[in-house]
């Protein structure tokens, strides 16, 4: 990746690259050799090892040179594909947004059906490549896949009645939410993994303070909450997910009523 790839909090930046040449490449509008020996490498196979190696590895373990040992050929034979980590990035990036071709699979045709399976299929994108959540995607390359999957969502969205810039609006907050639930899943697993308690006996080893402390009276609220209130049974994801659509709701209804 270039010198200024790097963003602030250990992320990452996307379009930190050369954007015309990322371009190029996503839209595949670059010159080919007409001529020559196949070549044994593709751009497809290097952006499959690299996301392979970030899935793995995470952000901190890709490398040009990690990528072409995933490959078993030399760190040069890359550089006929892609300029470097950078550009690698943008087209790692585009690919996992790949959107399904199954239309079912963004609901009923109905727009909070799809805005619904949009946060879903959101989180288990964030889940299956948690180093998205390393990247800062402020100012995205817009490549196919992305472009295909937000011309799908739109489609649907479009008969809520709102304005073109709040359908994008209702898809930001809809990305918003999954990315700030997603990052605390994500904090969840890696505070596990790093002292070796799990949320159980992590909860379980302040039990004493805790009792000491709701039994002192300073915290009558806190202490007449009912035992499965932190309970791991309530799903705190759909709950707001739900709660999220339901204001959409509103407003769609509103704005109907007003016309």
């Amino acid at each position: 990746m270039t010198s200024g790839s790097r963003g602030t909090g250990g992320t990452e930046t996307s379009g930190s690259g050369d954007i015309a040449r990322t371009l190029e490449l996503l839209w595949d509008t670059g010159r080919r050799p007409s001529r020559g020996p196949k070549p044994t490498l593709t751009l497809d196979r290097i952006v499959e090892a690299a996301i392979q190696v970030a899935d793995t590895e995470g952000l901190e373990g890709l490398s040009m040179r990690r990528v072409a040992a995933e490959l078993g050929t030399g760190t040069m034979s890359l550089y006929r594909y892609v300029p470097g980590k950078g550009e690698l990035l943008d087209l790692m990036l585009d690919r996992v947004q790949r959107p399904s071709e199954n239309p079912a699979d963004l609901g009923d045709g109905g727009w909070r059906a799809a805005l619904e399976a949009l946060a879903r299929a959101t989180l288990a994108l964030y889940r299956g490549h948690p180093w998205l959540l390393q990247v800062n995607q402020s100012r995205p390359i817009l490549g196919p896949s992305a472009l295909d999957g937000m011309e799908k969502v739109m489609a649907l969205i479009r008969p809520m009645g709102l304005s073109d810039p709040e359908l994008v609006s209702a898809i930001i907050m809809i990305d918003g939410y999954v990315v700030g639930a997603a990052r605390t899943q994500l904090y969840q697993l890696e505070a596990e993994r790093r002292t070796g308690l799990t949320d159980a006996e992590f909860w379980q080893a302040q039990v004493p303070a805790l009792e000491k402390a709701m039994a002192s009276g300073r915290y009558p609220v806190m202490a007449s909450l009912s035992e499965d209130t932190f309970g791991p049974d309530f799903d705190h994801f759909e709950f707001g997910l739900q709660r999220i659509l339901d204001g959409l709701d509103v407003l769609v209804e509103r704005r109907g009523n007003a016309r």
